[in-house]
């Protein structure tokens, strides 16, 4: 069946396929995962496995809706999913947040249009000038180094302009978790030893209470 003919049966449009099947973290309402399901003759739990483990769990864990071996194995449509779909805060608490220039495209008018509707984008970036900066850069020791990618990230920011609602300061102590959140969703990745960010492990949460994975990490 053609993502134009299943599009037609269950009563959705060709462009809402489409989304799921570029993203699979993103599964239909469960009464229309129960007509795909009929449709293609495929059990719910074979199509959309992480929707039907959110039903499942009943303990923190629950707030795990995936996780990467590294940041690089999160596709570009779930950070772009979730800056577009954000309506009261962004944070974006990379230590250079370098590879989010590379990877979304119009990212400038993005955030500047999120920060006109109402909704605060904070930038929280490693001094490139500090010692922790340094010895960061002798660990990874490659041509593009920390400093360097934090003033990259600096530029893209002078290049906004005045922002109102958005705001940038320079910090160390993140040095070893960085953290994007987004409303109640969050990516976060602890740094190990001597890997580049992209190389490191990935957490995507979602918070559905006071006491779980993102709360915690929110409070990092």
């Amino acid at each position: 069946m053609s993502q134009s003919a299943l599009a037609r049966t269950v009563g959705v449009t060709p462009k809402t396929v489409e989304r799921w099947v570029a993203d699979a973290s993103r599964a239909p309402h469960p009464g229309t995962r129960e007509d795909v399901s009929a449709a293609l003759g495929v059990g719910a739990d074979m199509l959309w496995p992480r929707a039907v483990r959110d039903v499942i769990k009943t303990g923190p864990e629950r707030e795990i809706v995936d996780a990467y071996p590294y940041r690089n194995a999160c596709p570009t449509s779930v950070w772009s999913r979730l800056i577009d779909g954000a309506e009261r805060e962004i944070t974006f608490a990379g230590y250079t947040n370098y590879f989010l220039w590379q990877e979304q495209s119009r990212l400038s008018d993005r955030l500047r249009a999120k920060a006109s509707a109402g909704c605060k984008v904070r930038f929280l970036i490693g001094d490139p000038a500090s010692d922790v900066t340094r010895r960061r850069e002798e660990i990874e020791g490659v041509p593009l180094t920390v400093g360097t990618r934090i003033r990259i990230t600096l530029d893209a920011l002078r290049r906004m302009g005045a922002v109102e609602g958005l705001e940038a300061r320079f910090s160390d102590d993140h040095i070893a978790l960085s953290v994007f959140s987004f409303d109640d969703e969050m990516l976060v990745t602890p740094h190990l030893s001597s890997l580049l960010g992209h190389e490191s492990p990935m957490l995507h949460l979602r918070r559905l209470g006071t006491t779980g994975c993102s709360t915690g990490s929110r409070g990092t």
